[in-house]
């Protein structure tokens, strides 16, 4: 039998972090749903809280049902550690403001998540910080973006919502080179199809919400790297008051064990729709990393081994309102932001933009809605 340490990814989703109650035996881990825990002695207290002893002492700092799913993230993601927030913009600002001060500096990607992008531009200045926006794409421009006092390099592995492909162990020597932290929003890929870390990033970020729940009814964020770093962010976590409730572990943790075979349909699926789309009149530009079509076609596949995600954006002729017509068609998709759900979800992100979230539905039948749906917005 395989040790622990050279179990497959699908055993690992399934059983890191967790095991039968140690009490009551039962199979599926419980749901500590307590806000505080009673210590049992004086000298139980005194050791928990100077650290000497692993325990509880309120569920804002930590808690047992979060502790395993902190624990299979950090396996699955190749990490030191893990700390999971109240939501994906959860983890993203705790760790931001673990690494930024006021008289720094940082580089970020162009086109990134809306309320990622909405901290950099609007909490970023408030508290003294620099920000530069690139390409991430034009290495070059990374690194004439690189000031003294620059501290971070965030980017997306695939960005939201027109999927350009960021060449992450290029940005990582870039960063490397510079001595700053690079962070990496992986939700669009899951630990299952990529992991920043293993290729020179120093913290890997989720919308634990997305892929890893899978199912549309969790909220979490999940952030992995070294214990240190980790530290740090949790304990920006603690100070702004944002940690994931018991419940939305637990549904992180059910949700996680299908991660696997939920992203390889999640991939079957989206390439079909991409090639589906690209055949149509009406659809001028499909952005999926998996068509060779696309820019990043190439650094995607030498990433991702084939397996490009679910997520693709496309845009469509006519007018801004396009998009909306199209959604507003759908009779078997909704019409719904977030994404990673076992539903397909169709966003019209701006103007002619349209993003979709594909599902595990039969393909021909996400395929037939797209299409009679184009019928009625485009013809």
């Amino acid at each position: 039998m395989p040790s622990k340490d050279t179990f497959g990814f699908a055993t690992r989703q399934i059983h890191s972090g967790e095991g039968p109650d140690p009490v009551t035996g039962a199979h599926n881990p419980p749901i500590y749903q307590t806000s505080t825990y009673a210590f049992q002695s004086l000298e139980e207290k005194n050791a928990i809280l100077a650290g000497d002893r692993k325990g509880y002492i309120y569920t804002r700092d930590g808690n047992p049902t979060t502790s395993m799913i902190e624990t299979k993230i950090a396996d699955l993601e190749g990490a030191e550690a893990a700390i999971a927030g109240a939501s994906g913009m959860a983890v993203i600002a705790a760790a931001l403001y673990a690494q930024l001060k006021s008289g720094d500096h940082i580089v970020a990607a162009d086109d990134i998540y809306t309320w990622a992008n909405i901290w950099l531009e609007e909490e970023a200045p408030n508290y003294g910080i620099g920000v530069s926006r690139v390409d991430v794409s034009d290495l070059d421009a990374v690194r004439a973006a690189i000031k003294p006092e620059t501290k971070v390099l965030y980017a997306e592995l695939l960005s939201n919502p027109s999927i350009k492909v960021a060449d992450i162990p290029a940005l990582a020597d870039i960063a490397n080179d510079a001595g700053i932290t690079f962070m990496v929003d992986n939700t669009f890929t899951s630990p299952y199809l990529f992991r920043p870390l293993e290729h020179g990033a120093h913290l890997s970020i989720h919308s634990a919400t997305k892929y890893i729940s899978g199912h549309g009814d969790a909220l979490a964020g999940v952030i992995s790297g070294s214990s240190e770093m980790i530290e740090r962010v949790k304990h920006q976590i603690q100070v702004l008051g944002s940690p994931i409730s018991p419940f939305n572990s637990w549904l992180l943790l059910r949700g996680i064990k299908t991660l696997d075979m939920r992203m390889e349909r999640h991939c079957d699926s989206a390439m079909q729709i991409a090639e589906f789309l690209e055949r149509q009149p009406d659809v001028t530009k499909v952005n999926y990393a998996g068509l060779p079509s696309h820019p990043g076609h190439d650094v995607a596949k030498r990433l991702l081994n084939g397996r490009y995600g679910g997520m693709l954006s496309f845009t469509l002729a006519g007018d801004d309102q396009t998009g909306n017509r199209f959604a507003d068609a759908l009779e078997l998709c909704d019409h719904a932001v977030s994404l990673g759900d076992v539903s397909t979800l169709v966003w019209p992100h701006r103007n002619e933009l349209v993003r979709v979230s594909v599902g595990c539905e039969n393909v021909e039948d996400i395929i037939a809605d797209f299409e009679q749906a184009l019928e009625h917005s485009t013809g």
